[in-house]
């Protein structure tokens, strides 16, 4: 694998992770407009540097085994309006999550990106099947999903502990030859 990577979409272009893009990550997980639909609390500035500084060491492994990377508006690469990983999870199959900063929800960033990365993990990383874990109340992101072609498989209970509170997630998943955006 090549590093640094950069996949360029339609509206998004994701890359690596800066460590000059900590303000721009403490406004999406320092958020918790941004925070109740993920699977952690809202985060602090330290916080935000210590995510950063760990994507970025990680890009870096031999053989990589996560892609966590920016988000940022097609022409605008400095400034990161949120992210997505894709972890590597079992034989071949990878775990996908992305967040887009409040302000710039409803401009397709989240939905570019998703497909951007699930392209990618399987034309270039070989995955067979990539899942994504959601808040059954995060319709937004049920409908970006399903939009995808992802199918639902199920109902992971108590999946998560965030914002003081178990929650359950939904389990979608996509296999590489189902997949055709």
């Amino acid at each position: 694998m090549t590093y640094p990577i950069r996949i360029a979409g339609d509206r998004v272009v994701l890359r690596e992770f800066r460590s000059s893009d900590v303000d721009d990550v403490l406004g999406i997980i320092g958020n918790d407009k941004v925070t109740q639909w993920l699977s952690f609390d809202s985060r602090s500035r330290a916080e935000a540097v210590a995510m950063i500084e760990g994507a970025v060491a990680r890009a870096q492994d031999e053989p990589r085994t996560e892609y966590y990377l920016a988000v940022t508006p097609k022409g605008e690469e400095d400034r990161v309006v949120g992210f997505a990983r894709i972890a590597f999870a079992g034989v071949k199959a990878g775990k996908l999550g992305y967040a887009i900063a409040a302000e710039e929800w409803g401009r397709g960033y989240a939905t570019d990106a998703a497909r951007c990365l699930t392209s990618y993990a399987f034309a270039e990383l070989g995955r067979h099947r990539v899942s994504a874990a959601i808040g059954p109340s995060n319709l937004a992101s049920i409908a970006l999903v399903e939009k995808l072609g992802f199918q639902k498989e199920g109902v992971l209970r108590d999946h998560v502990h965030t914002n003081g509170a178990w929650r359950d997630s939904v389990l979608y998943s996509v296999l590489q030859d189902e997949w055709d955006l």
